[in-house]
């Protein structure tokens, strides 16, 4: 457990927190579910290190609406501004987070702007708060104070199945949470700024701008086959709305992970 929980605790400071965020045994208790932080993802002299987008639920909105908008967002990051994949989470209650890593702390001001032009681009329907780019967050693994259920990092292909209720009843396995973690790139300067010009000169722009549910649906071609005649190749890590469970435990077992689903199915 000693070694899964060092590769976890390395994995989130390599992603999200700044280097005075929390010390080893805060984010450790924090992680075991014997306190709840909300921990700030800024510097000690106030810049963004990394950003976490909400879905929640929203009033008379079609059932799963928030996870099928959570994936056009972070297939658009992907496909249209040349980011990274994003980490996906639960939040233990009735909401999904998308979770961007940057490499390079950047100005809470660009960090909100960036927010705000997403949010104008791609879910208009979503509320950001004004201060985002620099307010604390519960950072998964952790408990959800309010519900009492447990907030998670979860495989993209996993999400529909919590659109309902977005909690798990036990902590989840500390190596699934790492593995899940492990694979992931934080945003590079260049790329930060690129994106942020992309969204400066594109005012306006519709949320249909995003990809279609379908095309997050579509699979994959095999292994070295070409792309369909007149359709751009897709660049890796694009998340997917459903995966089986015989596609989470392949990527698991990449990763040298013996998964335990039972915390996940219903």
């Amino acid at each position: 457990m000693r070694e899964n929980m060092e590769k976890l605790l390395a994995e989130l400071t390599r992603l999200y927190l700044a280097p005075e965020g929390a010390t080893r045994d805060v984010l450790a208790q924090h992680v075991l579910g014997q306190q709840t932080l909300a921990f700030k993802l800024t510097t000690a002299d106030g810049l963004t290190r990394a950003l976490a987008i909400p879905f929640r639920k929203q009033t008379g909105s079609a059932e799963g609406h928030h996870w099928t908008r959570l994936c056009e967002v972070a297939n658009a990051l992907q496909a249209e501004l040349g980011l990274p994949a994003p980490a996906v989470s639960i939040n233990g209650a009735s909401a999904f987070n998308l979770w961007l890593s940057l490499a390079v702390p950047v100005p809470a001001g660009a960090a909100q702007e960036f927010l705000e032009l997403l949010r104008k681009r791609y879910f208009p329907e979503i509320e950001i708060d004004p201060d985002a780019a620099t307010a604390p967050v519960y950072l998964p693994p952790c408990l959800n104070p309010r519900s009492g259920k447990w907030a998670a990092f979860i495989h993209p292909g996993m999400g529909a199945s919590f659109a309902d209720e977005s909690g798990l009843e036990l902590a989840p396995p500390l190596a699934g949470q790492a593995g899940f973690l492990e694979p992931l790139e934080s945003i590079g300067a260049e790329q930060f700024d690129r994106a942020l010009r992309k969204l400066q000169q594109a005012p306006g722009s519709a949320a249909s701008a995003a990809p279609a549910p379908a095309d997050v649906q579509t699979a994959r071609p095999p292994s070295g086959a070409a792309p369909a005649a007149g359709s751009p190749a897709a660049p890796d890590g694009l998340l997917l709305k459903d995966a089986t469970l015989e596609d989470i435990v392949r990527f698991l077992q990449s990763k040298h992970i013996e998964p335990t689903f039972r915390f996940l199915t219903r």
